[in-house]
């Protein structure tokens, strides 16, 4: 017998580490090769790990919920075969086990010191963004203010908080001691506590700590509203959406697009795209086809902002915010966007809207966008002020189109006559993006989309 080491694979450049959310497969399990063992979670999309051998589960060195670095052995697989050694069972989970002590360590912390961080009583300045890691990660105002900033005036910059985070789960530096009240000391505390500040602070800071601890299910309130839990992902959107606006000044920018040749070309054309590549054409691919174009015209909203640098990115990687099994949505990622021709602009559009309707994104999927479209017309609104997508600068919403009487200039003369119209809404940056910057790009994409020529091929 051989025992194999299935370890974390990589998910992309930028994903380090995974949560552990299942395990499809317990110990004594068999195991064909590329069976999927467990299912993991990243910060942007679910996953799940095959086994690239055949054999038993006789090891799970992770359980549900743990934090595992990419490279990590997180199960131990015996295979027939000879006896090919493997590091023993506890050289094996030496460093895996340490990990997960420090990262349970971590989350009872963040659980002991669930009520807010109030920032009011420090002296030091601190961004929006740095609050907002601080609250996620369970770092406190004290914690904050022993941090050696980068920053100008040494203020405490992302960087620096992420390091800090990064050296406290290492164990590089002690993690705060949460004050728990026993149930004795609660008993005690009136009598050691004079002032009536003593006293009436401690049962608030304590009621939201018991009250988080009880909601693991829906509870309904008078028989009427239900308090329910938000799920991992929403918990993930909504962090990244608040530190969006507290980062970027948006501004945007609307259009109105005539799109009348782009619906009779798909209505001509698109039985016969489906029949010769065996793929749906939607609009989408002709929209993206449009804004790759106008990203090459205009680079400078192809960037990204790393506190007070321009990062002019090389590459055209599209976003389009996609939906969810759940209802949720996730932006997969078009790599090289402006190198694709139509036909391969749809089978991507399809490809990755397809598998995040069915959970099967890998990490890598979401990873190196430069700039995002949404298409905000799916669901029947006419434009939206979406919200950047970090550390990008900028992000279109497709409105929908919509049937209108409009203005038609002839050699004869002006008349009305119905046109198939939508609208462009633009949000962008103004840290690093103008408007006339802003204004100009979504104007390009406006002339490209009226330019289409109605009796291109496919």
């Amino acid at each position: 017998m051989a025992r194999f080491e299935l370890k974390l694979p990589k998910m992309g450049e930028s994903v380090a580490e995974a949560t552990i959310t299942n395990w499809l497969k317990e110990v004594g399990d068999k195991i064909e090769a590329d069976e999927a063992v467990l299912e993991i979670a990243t910060d942007k999309v679910d996953s799940e790990v095959p086994s690239e051998v055949s054999g038993i589960l006789v090891e799970q060195l992770f359980g549900k919920d743990d934090l595992v670095q990419v490279g990590q052995t997180i199960a131990i697989i015996e295979t027939e075969g000879g006896d090919e050694p493997v590091r023993t069972a506890a050289a094996a989970t030496a460093v895996p086990a340490e990990a997960a002590e420090i990262e349970k360590s971590i989350e009872t912390v963040k659980e002991d010191i669930a009520a807010p961080q109030d920032f009011s009583g420090s002296e030091k300045f601190f961004s929006p963004l740095v609050k907002n890691i601080a609250k996620e990660e369970g770092v406190s105002v004290a914690e904050l203010e022993n941090i050696q900033g980068s920053g100008k005036d040494s203020r405490v910059t992302k960087d620096d908080i992420l390091k800090y985070i990064e050296d406290r789960k290492a164990g590089l530096v002690e993690a705060p001691k949460a004050v728990v009240e026993t149930p004795k000391a609660a008993e005690e505390a009136p009598k050691a506590a004079e002032t009536p500040k003593a006293s009436t602070e401690t049962p608030k800071a304590a009621e939201p700590v018991v009250q988080k601890s009880q909601q693991a299910v829906p509870v309904s309130v008078n028989g009427g509203d239900e308090i329910v839990e938000m799920d991992r992902m929403r918990k993930l959107i909504s962090g990244y959406m608040t530190a969006s606006v507290q980062t970027s000044a948006h501004v945007q920018s609307f259009i109105e697009v005539d799109v009348t040749n782009i619906v009779k070309w798909r209505d001509k054309v698109k039985t016969a795209f489906e029949k010769r590549e065996g793929e749906k054409l939607t609009f989408t691919p002709i929209m993206m086809e449009a804004v790759a174009k106008a990203l090459k015209d205009f680079p400078g909203m192809n960037i990204s902002v790393d506190g007070d640098y321009i990062i002019k990115k090389k590459n055209i990687n599209l976003g389009m915010a996609a939906a969810l099994p759940n209802g949720n949505l996730i932006v997969p990622v078009i790599k090289n966007a402006d190198q694709l021709n139509l036909v391969g602009m749809a089978k991507a559009v399809n490809d990755l809207g397809n598998r995040a309707k069915a959970g099967k994104l890998k990490p890598d999927d979401t990873q190196g966008g430069t700039y995002t479209v949404t298409n905000v017309g799916t669901f029947g609104s006419v434009f939206g002020t979406p919200i950047i997508n970090q550390p990008q600068v900028g992000i279109l919403a497709l409105g929908a189109i919509r049937k209108v009487p409009a203005v038609i200039e002839t050699p004869e003369g002006d008349f009305i006559g119905i046109r198939q119209k939508m609208f462009l809404s633009h949000s962008y940056d103004h840290r690093v993006v103008d408007g006339a910057l802003g204004g100009s790009f979504v104007k390009r994409v406006a002339e490209y989309l009226e330019a289409f020529d109605i009796d291109r091929d496919f």
